[in-house]
């Protein structure tokens, strides 16, 4: 006890002498008693580490196709209560479909525009002008006068199976050259908030964001098989939320040369009424088959009209309508069946006016085809 208590003392006086000259005024930090080394060592990764296969297929249909991929700017012009007329900017995507020019873009994106300026991946800007519009399918072909463009390869949108790789190369929120990975979804008929329905349309869940409608999906060999143009947007949002719609490109390729030559589409129509037969109502009405449409009436001088196909000669009741009935039955058209009228619709969608289709009907028992040259309507199909 007789060592204790000055020893005691002396810690505290030692303590509160650090406390008031050092620790207080802030000099003293825990990094001060650190040693600090000559040379910092780390464990880096070997250099030319190399990319596994599907690393590389990524990379290879980026590389190919980010030049052709381009960002379109629509200025619409807006009525203001208190202002007038104010200029509005939208942003789409779009891509190069061959070396004069054209660039294929979905209609919402131009829809209305007083001026459309596209940029090139090289950032260079170009004025354009727009050669055609479908708004039946949302899509719009504008040009531009630009030398060396690299036309993008246009593909098969027919066979689509759900699970293959899909790639989506546009300009999401203005961020330009963006590459975004995902899978075929589905395949299924979308209404866009227009009300346009896009029948076969391919769902993916490579993230597609404002600023994509108009760019490619492309398969994993970099050819392009649908235009992409929606997104199904959660409680509103204006966010990819893993559900996204293409056009397929099928349908593109088949107005492409009216949307250039004309700057409208010839939309094709067989010309005919018809009605949905299901095996109950082929029973009743002693059809041969259990499935198809039965063509109601021929529109005189109509596609079917003139390939003589033949539409209902003698009055029933289906419920209350009144219908004609002991027309032609269609059950396929270029080999592939027709249960309904979306069925012959989308038919349609791959066709123009002016195509000639194989329509296989049954006439009576007797099963029989018959070569239709579309017409050309924008109402019937």
């Amino acid at each position: 006890m007789k060592f204790l208590r000055p020893t005691i003392f002396a810690i505290i006086l030692a303590a509160g002498f650090f406390y008031f000259t050092t620790y207080r005024t802030g000099t003293f930090h825990p990094a001060s008693f650190l040693s600090h080394p000559q040379h910092l060592e780390i464990t880096e990764a070997a250099s030319g580490g190399q990319f596994d296969s599907e690393e590389q297929n990524n990379i290879s249909v980026y590389r190919r196709n980010i030049g052709s991929v381009v960002n379109v700017t629509s200025r619409v012009m807006t009525f203001d209560f208190f202002y007038g007329s104010v200029p509005q900017e939208g942003q789409g995507s779009g891509f190069v479909i061959d070396k004069e020019g054209h660039i294929l873009t979905n209609y919402h994106v131009i829809e209305n525009a007083h001026d459309v300026w596209v940029t090139l991946h090289d950032r260079k800007k170009y004025r354009a002008s727009i050669v055609g519009t479908d708004r039946g399918h949302d899509l719009a072909v504008v040009q531009i006068k630009a030398p060396s463009l690299q036309p993008m390869t246009l593909g098969d949108s027919t066979n689509l199976q759900v699970g293959q790789n899909v790639y989506a190369i546009g300009n999401p929120f203005g961020f330009s050259g963006t590459l975004t990975r995902g899978i075929v979804s589905s395949i299924r008929q979308v209404q866009e908030p227009s009300g346009v329905v896009i029948e076969e349309a391919i769902q993916t869940d490579a993230a597609i964001n404002p600023g994509n409608s108009g760019g490619p999906l492309l398969n994993s060999h970099g050819e392009v098989i649908g235009i992409n143009t929606m997104i199904a947007a959660a409680g509103g949002a204006e966010q990819n939320s893993g559900i996204g719609f293409a056009i397929p490109i099928n349908t593109a390729k088949a107005v492409l040369n009216d949307l250039v030559t004309l700057g409208r589409v010839r939309r094709p129509a067989l010309g005919v009424r018809t009605i949905p037969i299901d095996p109950e109502l082929a029973t009743e009405l002693g059809l041969p088959a259990d499935s198809g449409l039965l063509i109601v009436q021929a529109v005189p001088g109509g596609a079917a009209d003139r390939a003589g196909l033949r539409g209902g000669t003698e009055r029933a009741y289906l419920g209350n309508m009144p219908i004609m009935i002991g027309g032609d039955l269609i059950v396929a058209i270029d080999s592939k069946p027709v249960e309904s009228q979306q069925d012959l619709a989308q038919v349609m969608n791959n066709h123009r006016a002016g195509d000639t289709v194989k329509v296989s009907i049954f006439r009576g028992k007797q099963r029989q085809d018959v070569a239709v040259v579309l017409g050309e309507t924008r109402d019937q199909v």
